[in-house]
């Protein structure tokens, strides 16, 4: 007689691999969708001595103030042009530098400029900004050099037209080769053969590169890049905070440290969580309508 062979039911087996989801279902529920609750001192007047359920409500008072802030249409501004200026430098430099990489065939020199590129993102803010602010300031290490080849200090740091452009240039040095990553896989999905043909037919490396490489990125980019839009109105505080100070906040001040210093500091609970609310609510609805672009566009959704 054959003996029979005890086989797990399907239901069974689906079970153990669901339990291990709950760690990170309770870790959102506890971090990330119980403190929402906490999103209805939006439309009150909270008093932390009251509590949610004893702060009066006061609709859209908050809302109301904030869109009537001198200062709320140049924080906007300020968000924007550092998050655009972030996103669209970054991608031009991560694909390129895919593709530059791409094309080396030496695996050990490869492997060694990877790992040296992708290192900076894995290390925070709170210790690259002393890297940062070391090199930067007007004792530091690059207006010595300056200084040195017989030109003036810059107060790279104090500067309201340079300090965006240190914040824009330190983050993409520190993404950028983490970033391309994903370019690099794409690359590598493309057939060879359409290159070898290329190069038979006499096109040079940029043609192949303009009429092949690219096009066959483009699926991914257009992916990346609406992924990247709906975080435009999140311009990087943890790196702002570490560099900024009162003489750069006319260029340097963002929505999250706006929020910061209104909503934790200045202790308006109320204001700061309308500010954050309604980040949240147009972060959201970039999310919706880059997600239809993305269908359009390359046939994927990204939720």
């Amino acid at each position: 007689m054959k003996r029979k062979t005890s086989k797990a039911s399907p239901k069974k087996t689906q079970l153990y691999y669901h339990s291990m989801m709950i760690p990170g279902i309770l870790f959102l529920l506890v971090f990330t969708y119980i403190p929402m609750a906490g999103l209805v001192m939006a439309f009150q007047d909270f008093v932390p001595a009251k509590g949610l359920l004893g702060s009066p409500f006061v609709g859209l008072k908050h809302f109301r103030y904030l869109l009537g802030l001198p200062d709320f249409s140049r924080i906007v501004r300020n968000t924007v042009a550092i998050a655009l200026s972030k996103i669209g430098l970054g991608m031009v430099i991560a694909i390129a530098f895919s593709v530059l990489l791409n094309e080396i065939r030496i695996r050990f020199f490869k492997k060694s400029v990877q790992t040296i590129v992708y290192l900076p993102h894995f290390l925070s803010w709170v210790v690259l900004a002393t890297v940062v602010t070391n090199l930067f300031n007007l004792d530091g290490l690059v207006n010595a050099a300056a200084t040195g080849m017989g030109f003036q200090k810059i107060n790279f740091l104090g500067d309201i037209h340079i300090f965006p452009v240190l914040i824009v240039g330190t983050d993409v040095w520190k993404e950028f080769g983490y970033n391309s990553i994903v370019y690099l896989a794409a690359i590598t999905a493309i057939d060879p053969g359409l290159h070898e043909a290329a190069a038979i037919d006499g096109a040079s490396w940029i043609k192949r590169v303009w009429h092949i490489t690219l096009p066959g990125m483009l699926p991914i980019i257009l992916l990346m890049t609406a992924m990247n839009l709906t975080g435009i109105l999140s311009a990087g505080f943890d790196q702002i905070y570490n560099l900024y100070s009162p003489l750069v906040y006319e260029t340097g001040d963002v929505l999250d440290t706006y929020v910061y210093r209104i909503g934790l500091v200045g202790r308006q609970y109320s204001f700061g969580t309308a500010v954050g609310l309604a980040r949240s609510v147009i972060g959201m609805l970039l999310l919706v309508i880059c997600n239809k672009i993305t269908l359009r566009t390359t046939g994927q959704r990204i939720y």
